[in-house]
């Protein structure tokens, strides 16, 4: 065989882009950066950048994690009120077409979290937001004025925040996954008001509590009780230790 000759092939960039999603006002959100710089420029899209060249893609995530939200994350065995926000890797996307400085493959990845505050903008973003995922999937190109929330994302993000709102929603079906939207104690209610964030539908509060409380590993009393959304007191829990569900938390059909 011939040797091997790195100039005969070309060269591309690898980015990361997080999906970054948290609930607020009981809907799920995603952050959204505006672009400073072209291309694309005033444009939002899903924060990210450029991976190092002496950086793993998971080290690489954990920095633009840390640098657009301030965030830590957790360790990647599973969710843990006390590591941070939960990352994994969630695909790749590699279309020739989907950057137009160059050939650019993207590693997406999901990033949970609690509620979070206000977003700083960093890097070449000039303003960042939390938004609706419908809001940002629902976008219309006739719609379209610089920096608009109804201007199409930016690249090929619509369809890597699609993917990724998808992967959380599967998810949190088999997993306890679900608590990682959760401060570190939480209400049976608040968690109810995650899945039905999440999924976009309305549950029976009664039977949520028995499949929640009766799911072995799934919810741990912490002894505590609150009084946050009024009325009586409600039991804290904190998550447990499993990681997946057994049974499961079937979505609702739709």
């Amino acid at each position: 065989m011939p040797p091997y000759d790195p100039s005969a092939f070309p060269p591309f960039a690898v980015t990361v882009d997080l999906v970054v999603l948290t609930v607020r006002r009981h809907a799920l959100c995603a952050l959204a950066v505006r672009r400073g710089e072209p291309p694309f420029q005033g444009r939002w899209a899903l924060p990210g950048g450029f991976v190092r060249a002496d950086e793993d893609l998971g080290d690489a995530a954990a920095r633009e994690l840390a640098e657009e939200t301030g965030l830590h994350a957790q360790s990647p065995e599973g969710p843990s009120p006390t590591y941070g926000a939960h990352l994994e890797q969630l695909a790749t996307y590699g279309d020739p077409k989907r950057d137009p400085r160059m050939r650019v493959v993207s590693v997406a990845h999901l990033v949970l979290a609690p509620d979070l505050p206000a977003p700083t903008a960093g890097g070449d973003a000039h303003s960042a937001r939390w938004a609706p995922v419908e809001t940002l999937l629902e976008q219309d190109d006739s719609r379209v004025r610089e920096g608009e929330m109804g201007a199409p994302l930016a690249f090929d993000h619509a369809k890597i925040l699609s993917d990724g709102v998808e992967r959380a929603r599967s998810k949190i079906e088999y997993s306890s996954l679900a608590t990682a939207f959760c401060p570190r104690e939480f209400t049976v209610g608040e968690l109810r008001r995650v899945y039905e964030a999440v999924w976009g539908v309305a549950l029976d509060p009664r039977n949520f509590h028995r499949k929640v409380t009766g799911t072995p590993g799934f919810l741990v009393p912490t002894g505590g009780t609150t009084t946050r959304q009024g009325g009586r007191p409600a039991q804290l829990f904190r998550a447990g230790g499993a990681t997946l569900l057994n049974p499961p938390m079937l979505r609702p059909e739709i």
